[in-house]
């Protein structure tokens, strides 16, 4: 069918290791308490460290969220996350615009 599933605020609550190791899941999606204050805090590194690496051991893709800074994106890309998002890339786009800001959106440009 094509459907992919994924835990969203892995790490909090119920989504949980168990869940990780469960569930049919193809994703997890790094609760954003854990990147607000990357990359100065260390319990937050280890913990956000330590996440990419379980979720590339069971081949599953890693997303975080929340991202807000050069130095958290550098940090996440140099712990090979999969994917990223946050206000950092863009603010949230109204519907009307959104094929707007697909259609200008440049791949190869950096902030």
């Amino acid at each position: 069918m094509g459907v992919r599933l994924a835990i969203d605020n892995f790490g909090t609550g119920y989504a949980s290791l168990n869940s990780a190791q469960k569930l049919p899941i193809d994703t997890i999606k790094l609760d954003k308490s854990f990147i607000r204050n990357l990359p100065q805090d260390s319990k937050d590194k280890a913990i956000t460290e330590a996440i990419i690496a379980m979720g590339k051991t069971l081949s599953l893709t890693v997303v975080t969220e929340d991202m807000e800074t050069q130095a958290q994106k550098d940090f996440l890309q140099d712990h090979i996350c999969d994917k990223m998002q946050g206000f950092y890339f863009s603010k949230p786009v109204a519907p009307d615009n959104f094929a707007d800001l697909l259609r200008n959106h440049d791949p190869s440009s950096q902030k």
